[in-house]
Order: C-alpha cells, then structure tokens, then sequence
C-alpha cells in the first residue's frame, strides 16, 4: 500500500512537489497526512518571515471539517523570536495586540511568551485568503526540548495527534518519533489488559488534556471521541510502526476472532486462556462490534510496565524516581543510569499519571495568562464570544453562565 503525502517545503522549494511513500516509511514520520488545500494553507507563508518549521493542527483537519468559519491553526518554529517578530512587526503589524506593539514590541512579545507562557506567541484572529487563522511563533530549541522531555508537554501532545506539516527543515518528523513512542508507552501503562485501537488513541490523544484547565469547564467533553473517530487512519498509520515493536517484543498481542480459536493474554509469567468459542450469533455481534479494529493484548506484568516506562522522556521518569525511588543499572552502553522503582504496574501508572498531569495544568495555566495578554481586549471579547457558542451544547443546562464566562479566558492562548 502506497499513501500520497505533501513533502515538506521551505520557500525556495516547489509547493507542488508530491511524493509516493510506502507504507512503512509514511508510518515512521508519523505527522504528516495530504490535504487538497495544501497550497491554500501554505500560502500564509509568503507573508510572514522565514520559518524553519510549520504545521497545522486542530479541528480544521478533521475529516468532516470543510467549515470556512473554522479558524485554522499554525505552529510556526524559527531560531530567534525576538527577530522574528521584528521582522514581522515591519510585515504585518496588524497581527499583533496593539498595547504589545506600541509598548515593548518584539521584545515585550518575546519576554510574555517566555517568562509568562510557555515559550510560544499565538496572534489570532488573522484573516487571510478568506479564513480566519491563529499562528504561534516558538523558537526551535523549546519545540525540539518539549518533543524530547516533554519539559512543557505542549507542542509534543499536539505533535501526538495528526498535523499537516508544511515546512521541516530541521527534520522535526524523525525527532517526533521519539514522542510518538513515549505517548503511546503512556497510553499502555493506563489502559486495561484488552482495548481496542480505538481506545488506545484515544487514550494517546487524552494525555495532553490530562490536567488541563480547559477540561473542567469550557471544552467540548466529546473532543478526544471526535478527533479519533474523525482522524483514525491517520493515528493507524501513525502509531502502527510502534505497535509492530511492541507485538515483536511479546509486550503486544493481536487477538483473532476466527472460529474456534482462544485468545492467549500473556502477563508476565502467566499465561490465561480465554475460550474464544461462542454460538454464531454472538460470534457474529462481536464482529460487528470490533471490526474494521482490531483489539489489542498486552503483557500486564511488571517487566511490560518497566520497558514502557523507560520509553517515557527523562523529566517524566525523574519526577517518577523522586516519588517512587530510583535505583542504578548497568546499561548496554557500559555506563550506569537511574531506573525508576516498579513495585506494582498500578502504582507506576497512578505515579506517571500525577506527573503528566501537574506539567499539563502548570502549562495550560501559564499559557492562558500569556494568551489572554497577547490577544489584546478586542480579540480576547471575540475568542471569548467564539468558544462559548461553539461549546455551549457540550454543557449540562444547569451550568452556569459564570463559569463558562471565566473558563472561556483560557482559550486564548491554546
């Protein structure tokens, strides 16, 4: 099987240009899917300043998603911030809140972004070729540090999701895969010994709401539901190289639901039979129910919760090993390294959990101020105004218009 992708494109480089990828090596950069607007999306780029990576993320990729009132989503990656926004202060000075442009300009911008947020400017509300876009700027050393450590958990939990990669000089794809690895090594460590390929994306797709402000009162509650249903050959192809490592290391197993056949869960040291015999009709529901995914098996002993844990990215594995101990271990390179303490598979996933939790909601919070702040009063009115339409059927009648009022704030910097 072949797919048929958007090669990433600097300006100097043809927006055209289409290559056919096999499957396996589409699988392994994880982020990347072809959109009929590609051009459309990537002419944004000839009036702002170079940038060295680009991609679009959000609703606006859903397959269901040809709204043109849907705001389309950038994450912009340059080497200097500051010069950035110099530049683009010349270019385009309408994109900016006007208290930042008269009162500091690209220096106040840079500085709110990075001692306030996390590290990234979004100017939204921008209109160009008939849409309404929202670009963030972010310099490459923080991107490539949160894909890698999940230091912020910010762009790597949206770099966990499918986006539409336009500009990757850097090779941001083949760094993410190190994310893809460790977001799917997460989602393991929480799901239950059977789950679906629906639920494991899912679960990969919840874990940067884990903890987030949004959640608790203004974002729609069936978010995570709608980006899997309306994205989940992009996750299959995504995720499936990591799934075969996995399987090939006996840490997976791929049930068959053929005739008269038992599916084997091994965990750990033991294995458990499952009569996988039923009457016709049932055989028949449970087909209906499961296909076209399939359901997947995992080994729930603590050698699985290990192996996946060592996937997880250092800060998250430090702040492990401070709350569950730490020993030391020869590696295979010859040097000694620190292993987080397993006592039990569910008090590392609880553990893991907390952790990524309280980076998300410390990051969200940080990043709503910061957002609130570089929107201005007028954009901040009209994100305001925007999401509290958009979500308002995703709460209970019973809930009250403060709420939503003050949860609604936070959605200015995401």
């Amino acid at each position: 099987m072949e797919f048929l992708v958007v090669i990433p494109f600097s300006k100097r480089q043809s927006k055209d240009e289409l290559l056919p990828l096999t499957a396996s090596r589409k699988m392994g950069s994880g982020v990347e899917q072809k959109m009929e607007n590609g051009e459309e999306l990537a002419s944004l780029l000839d009036v702002l300043p170079r940038v060295e990576f680009c991609c679009v993320y959000g609703s606006s990729l859903l397959t269901n998603s040809h709204d043109k009132k849907t705001m389309v989503d950038y994450i912009l990656g340059v080497s200097d911030p500051m010069q950035w926004h110099s530049e683009n202060l010349e270019m385009n000075k309408d994109h900016y809140a006007s208290w930042m442009v008269h009162l500091g300009g690209s220096k106040l911008i840079t500085e709110v972004a990075d001692e306030i947020g996390v590290g990234v400017h979004f100017n939204p509300f921008v209109s160009w070729n008939d849409r309404m876009i929202k670009y963030g700027v972010v310099r490459m050393h923080d991107l490539v540090q949160d894909i890698l450590n999940w230091e912020r958990f910010y762009f790597s939990g949206r770099l966990q999701k499918p986006v539409h990669i336009l500009v990757d000089n850097l090779d941001i794809r083949n760094v993410n895969s190190v994310n893809l690895k460790a977001a799917m090594s997460a989602a393991l460590l929480l799901l239950p010994p059977k789950f679906t390929e629906v639920e494991l994306y899912a679960r990969i797709c919840s874990l940067s709401y884990m903890g987030d402000l949004r959640m608790l009162f203004a974002e729609d509650r069936n978010k995570v539901q709608k980006i899997v249903k309306g994205q989940f050959n992009l996750f299959h192809s995504m995720y499936k190289p990591f799934l075969d490592d996995y399987a090939a290391k006996d840490l997976l197993r791929f049930s068959s639901w053929s005739d008269n056949h038992g599916i084997i869960i091994q965990t750990g040291t033991c294995i458990y039979h499952i009569i996988a015999y039923y009457r016709s009709p049932l055989r028949i529901m449970i087909r209906m129910v499961l296909l076209p995914y399939h359901s997947l098996l995992k080994d729930y002993g603590l050698s699985a919760a290990g192996s996946f844990v060592s996937s997880l990215p250092q800060t998250v594995r430090t702040r492990m090993g401070m709350k569950l101990g730490e020993k030391r271990k020869l590696a295979e390179s010859g040097r000694t390294i620190n292993e987080v303490v397993i006592n039990s598979r569910e008090e590392a996933a609880e553990c893991m959990r907390k952790v990524v939790r309280r980076i998300v909601m410390v990051s969200s919070a940080r990043q709503a101020i910061a957002g609130l702040l570089a929107a201005g009063g007028v954009n901040a009115v009209r994100y305001l105004a925007r999401k509290m339409v958009k979500d308002w059927s995703s709460f209970s009648q019973d809930t009250s218009v403060t709420c939503s009022v003050i949860a609604s704030f936070f959605f200015i910097g995401m």
